[in-house]
């Protein structure tokens, strides 16, 4: 089994690195105090990831995009995520699920994404539909004019959509019908491409989340919004089917963010572990220090293999929801344990605004939730390890 980076490999994360170093990083603290970035900041940030060749690295290389392999995505999402949400989303990697759009779409939505001309955002979630998808009650009515066309009538609420004050369109799951199965009558989901600017679409901004701050999370409110049958997202009645083709993609976004997190909160740990002292000497020497330190390396080695093995075998073809699963439950917690102990180490100033550990440490807190909490990834697991004996 080869473990060795690629030359390829390293020089994208030599590149991507530079970038959040040179061109991020030193816009972090502003983000941080204004809890936005500036449009200006934005617009300059996307064009240099642009000229670069970073934008849209996860899409094929035949509709302009960087045509990355899943390794190769793993390793630009574990450099992006030494910074915040609100700077690194910048250097956008569109929803994989835009890859579904067909003729018309294409040049209307996937295409201009990829270039960087139009900003999508996924709606999914709602007020009382998270975890279970298929509960949702936003709903697209389909009705049939006089010439024969068709048109959807979209009326709900989604919630906690991600960066939706400055998409141009969102990709939203609506229930368009029910079906009878084991457990019950389940709706039947359908994916549609909305323009924000449509009449009867609101975009409000969220309650403050302590996490990634500048990065919003928003309300979406649908009034009787009208859509064309083209604007429908593959076949009706097939979004859930849609969804999961593309979720064990954003799991793996979410496990290579986590490790490129933890990476940067142990370094900041071990700078501090050798320079502070106490008692005469570098509070590192001290077992009740050093010995954690070995524990965080430790939890952030298997993290980072882990889910580099998961992007291995999603490109050998082979990669399972439970090897999506296992990654993200894995580096997300494993964060949560690492940032919790770096605060422990630097003390009393870990939880001053005038180090990152606090907001390293906030930020963390948001992994085990989003793109599925820890508790559905442990379901996945163990649903996958005793379907197969009947159980």
């Amino acid at each position: 089994m080869e473990f060795e980076l690629t030359d390829e490999q390293r020089m994208i994360v030599e590149t991507v690195g530079k970038f959040v170093r040179t061109e991020l990083d030193p816009h972090a603290d502003e983000v941080e105090k204004l809890d936005d970035v500036p449009p200006e900041l934005a617009r300059s940030i996307r064009e240099k990831a642009i000229a670069a060749g970073l934008y849209a690295a996860n899409m094929p290389e035949d509709i302009g995009g960087g045509g990355l392999d899943a390794v190769g995505i793993t390793l630009v999402e574990r450099e992006l995520g030494k910074t915040g949400f609100a700077l690194q989303m910048l250097v956008a990697r569109p929803s994989n699920i835009l890859q579904a759009c067909e003729g018309e779409q294409r040049d209307r939505y996937l295409l201009p994404t990829v270039r960087g001309e139009r900003h999508d955002c996924l709606a999914m979630t709602e007020p009382g539909a998270g975890s279970d998808v298929r509960s949702m009650r936003t709903r697209a009515v389909r009705e049939s004019g006089s010439d024969g066309s068709d048109t959807y009538v979209l009326n709900g609420t989604k919630h906690f959509i991600s960066h939706a004050d400055m998409a141009d369109f969102a990709l939203v799951f609506a229930a368009t019908g029910t079906e009878e199965t084991a457990r019950g009558t389940k709706n039947l989901i359908t994916a549609f491409l909305v323009d924000l600017d449509t009449p009867g679409v609101e975009v409000r901004r969220g309650s403050q989340c302590v996490s990634h701050r500048g990065y919003h999370q928003c309300e979406l409110i649908f009034t009787d919004v009208r859509l064309p049958a083209g604007q429908r997202l593959g076949e009706e009645g097939r979004g859930f089917a849609l969804m999961g083709e593309w979720l064990g993609a954003s799991r793996l976004q979410v496990a290579a963010t986590s490790i490129g997190r933890a990476r940067r909160v142990l370094d900041l740990t071990l700078d501090w572990a050798a320079e502070r002292e106490q008692f005469a000497q570098p509070i590192g020497r001290f077992q009740g220090v050093s010995f954690p330190l070995a524990d965080m390396a430790t939890e952030l080695e298997a993290a980072e293999l882990l889910t580099l093995r998961a992007a291995w075998k999603q490109d050998q073809g082979t990669m399972t929801d439970r090897d999506a699963a296992m990654a993200k439950l894995y580096a997300s917690e494993a964060l949560g344990r690492i940032t919790d102990q770096a605060l422990q180490t630097f003390g009393g100033m870990g939880l001053m605004a005038e180090l990152p550990i606090e907001r390293y440490w906030r930020d963390a807190r948001v992994e085990r939730i989003w793109d599925g909490t820890s508790e559905i990834q442990r379901h996945i697991i163990s649903r996958s390890l005793l379907r197969p004996l009947g159980a």
